[in-house]
């Protein structure tokens, strides 16, 4: 088997639907709606896979696969957005310079989500990225990820 492109990764927004817990549990666990629970089946043994995995959470802004969470009811709106737009940034420049290659994104989460995104989308070194609007994509997304090598 190929190994995984390297400085690939991979950002999903949030879902509504969430796993009932009252322990906190990993985010890539947590989240049962958009393109996390084909992620987690084909991720399942790759922990270094699930490291390249991070999320854009209404409430806490991004977090990682395995972030533990607990679940919440909290909507996107462009206020919200707005609020954790300065946070997003410089966490996700971190992870994506910390690869030592040119990053490559792919972004599975609806429009609203592009605003927490707006200053890495404006960085002259950003990542190369793909863009699936619709975030239960996971037919394009495997796709990608197969491009990628990822398992």
């Amino acid at each position: 088997m190929t190994a995984p492109l390297p400085g690939t990764f991979v950002l999903a927004g949030c879902s509504r639907r969430k796993t009932s817990t009252n322990v906190p549990v990993p985010a890539l666990e947590l989240y049962d709606g958009g393109i996390a629970p084909q992620l987690r089946h084909r991720l399942s043994g790759h922990h270094e896979l699930r490291q390249r995995v991070y999320f854009l959470s209404a409430r806490h802004g991004l977090v990682t696969a395995d972030t533990p969470l607990l679940p919440y009811d909290q909507a996107l709106t462009i206020s919200r957005a707005d609020e954790l737009r300065a946070s997003v940034h410089p966490q996700l420049r971190r992870h994506l310079d910390a690869a030592g290659t040119s990053a490559r994104l792919l972004v599975v989460a609806e429009p609203l989500y592009l605003v927490l995104l707006a200053d890495l989308l404006a960085d002259k070194d950003r990542p190369l990225i793909t863009w699936i609007p619709d975030p239960r994509g996971w037919s394009p997304a495997a796709a990608v990820l197969d491009d990628w090598n990822w398992p």
